[in-house]
């Protein structure tokens, strides 16, 4: 079995979760199950974990870190975006508690044929789910400039989307990481690579989310997860950067029955509803300790709510 990456805020997830003997839980994003193995032990003999991935290399290691609870798991590839269709036949009613650790595995990163990282040099790839069509070349090398840096913009707030954009544009074709990376140290002046992250963290970041459409699905995977959980169920995600953080922020929010009419209408037309309990006003950080073993969990915020 590989190590897909060592579960984030482990413990911070089961005080929230709080899995128990009997309880039906579903990790949106199942992986190398640091998180599902942990949640199944607490919830056997009687208890049932469902996990999703869209990955197919991460759901044969779940199933193999998985196999001696294979009576209490059910397994399903796809994409968390469908979570109401591929939960069809779970007991909403019973749903206990929700899981979705957010981003891209150790284990992705790692792979260098994947082409996610610009520390290794391979294909321009990208995506999580090896079915999908559209790959990071495809864009790189396919969209207008002007979308190009609006994408870079979009999802990797990159202050230098504009230029970066047009020396990939004039590089084109631009077919490995190595291509890309040349591409971006080229376009940002070296007095703004000082320090901080690497230049190329940013437009990789941007790529990557575009392909896999992760934004537009951790919405879709949120409004479906609020619907399914049982009375008292909870919800918990894990994110890592900025764009994650405000989404699951901004939904819990609107399904609290938080107003969102102008401060000057005298009556309510939003129709908020009170869906949700927020648990986590701010977001929890992980501990300096389990960043200095566990360096991925630096960037971790996880919020939680509960289902009236």
């Amino acid at each position: 079995m590989s190590v897909y990456h060592v579960p984030v805020m482990l413990r911070e997830v089961l005080d929230i979760l709080q899995p128990h003997n009997g309880g039906v839980y579903i990790d949106c994003t199942v992986g190398g199950s640091g998180h599902a193995l942990e949640i199944i032990k607490r919830i056997i003999p009687d208890g049932k974990l469902f996990g999703i991935d869209r990955d197919a290399d991460a759901l044969q290691d779940a199933e193999d870190a998985l196999s001696s609870y294979s009576e209490n798991v059910i397994l399903k590839k796809g994409n968390f975006s469908d979570l109401k269709k591929l939960a069809e036949g779970l007991d909403s009613s019973a749903i206990n508690g929700i899981l979705f650790d957010l981003g891209v595995s150790s284990h992705q990163l790692e792979t260098a044929d994947r082409g996610f990282s610009f520390k290794m040099e391979a294909q321009l790839d990208m995506r999580m789910d090896a079915e999908e069509v559209t790959t990071a070349k495809e864009l790189v090398n396919t969209l207008p400039e002007i979308e190009l840096a609006g994408l870079i913009w979009k999802y990797g707030e990159e202050k230098w989307s504009r230029r970066i954009a047009q020396f990939i544009v004039a590089r084109r074709p631009i077919e490995t990481t190595a291509d890309l990376v040349e591409a971006v140290l080229a376009a940002v002046p070296k007095a703004a690579r000082q320090g901080g992250i690497h230049p190329a963290t940013r437009t990789f970041q941007a790529l990557r989310l575009a392909v896999n459409r992760e934004l537009e699905s951790l919405q879709e995977g949120l409004d479906a997860a609020i619907h399914l959980l049982g009375e008292k169920g909870r919800i918990c995600v894990l994110s890592y950067h900025s764009l994650e953080d405000r989404i699951v922020k901004d939904t819990f929010a609107a399904h609290s029955g938080r107003c969102s009419c102008p401060p000057a209408l005298p009556v309510c037309v939003c129709g908020a509803v009170k869906e949700l309990r927020i648990i986590t006003r701010r977001p929890m950080l992980p501990s300096s300790e389990e960043i200095r073993e566990n360096p991925r969990a630096r960037s971790a915020k996880l919020r939680a709510a509960e289902k009236f």
